[in-house]
């Protein structure tokens, strides 16, 4: 993965499969990291998700079927001062790749579950799919505005920091206005139904098939 290959606000990692080719366009997913992965050591990022898979991923010879860009919000911070900063590293990326742009998705664990929620809310026209991870928001007011957006949402049945409450108040206010959502809760976990997320083959190709638009992939 590279590091910072574009001048930007914020310091990122950038997965490009191997087989990268300009002659197609690529999906493309951005992740947003938990609070305990701040700062300026952008080796943190690959602590958790999606940069840990495609880290794994690298190791093992395999590639993912996507591009994936993997900000890493400074120390002291929270993803909802830095969502314009978000946007202008997506542009970035889409403007320096060439992505499918009926296929851009976002997901987040934690913090960066917060983030997806309210990334999604700024800007609801942007992506394919959204997959929250022990998220949580604190206003539902604008919720209806992500009803058109397929959403996989996941939590812990037992989150001692982030109460499942908080992710089942979303899907049942987006539920409410005719919302697709999926929604998975590991009875057993913790904080941590990430990991159980991420290495799920099933979110993949689920993601991978939602197409902006409400249109859906067979040929995968």
């Amino acid at each position: 993965m590279s590091q910072r290959a574009m001048r930007l606000s914020l310091d990122y990692l950038l997965y490009v499969p191997q087989s990268y080719d300009r002659a197609k366009a690529w999906p493309l997913v951005l992740f947003l990291h938990g609070a305990g992965e701040r700062g300026s050591d952008l080796e943190l990022v690959k602590t958790h998700g999606i940069p840990k898979i495609a880290e794994r991923s690298l190791d093992c010879d395999r590639e993912l079927p996507f591009l994936a860009v993997s900000p890493q919000c400074p120390s002291d911070s929270c993803w909802d001062a830095h969502l314009a900063e978000l946007y202008e590293l997506l542009c970035a990326v889409r403007g320096e790749y060439r992505v499918d742009e009926n296929r851009v998705y976002l997901t987040g664990l934690s913090m960066g579950g917060h983030g997806t929620w309210l990334f999604a809310l700024e800007h609801p026209d942007e992506f394919a799919a959204i997959v929250p991870i022990c998220g949580w928001l604190a206003s539902l007011e604008d919720v209806c505005r992500l009803k058109d957006i397929p959403a996989w949402v996941f939590h812990g049945a037992k989150d001692p920091k982030v109460p499942v409450r908080e992710s089942q108040r979303v899907v049942d206010a987006l539920r409410a206005c005719g919302g697709d959502v999926k929604f998975t809760v590991f009875p057993d976990a913790e904080h941590d139904s990430w990991t159980a997320a991420y290495d799920d083959p099933d979110l993949y190709s689920w993601l991978l098939a939602q197409c902006r638009g409400g249109q859906s992939r067979s040929d995968l």
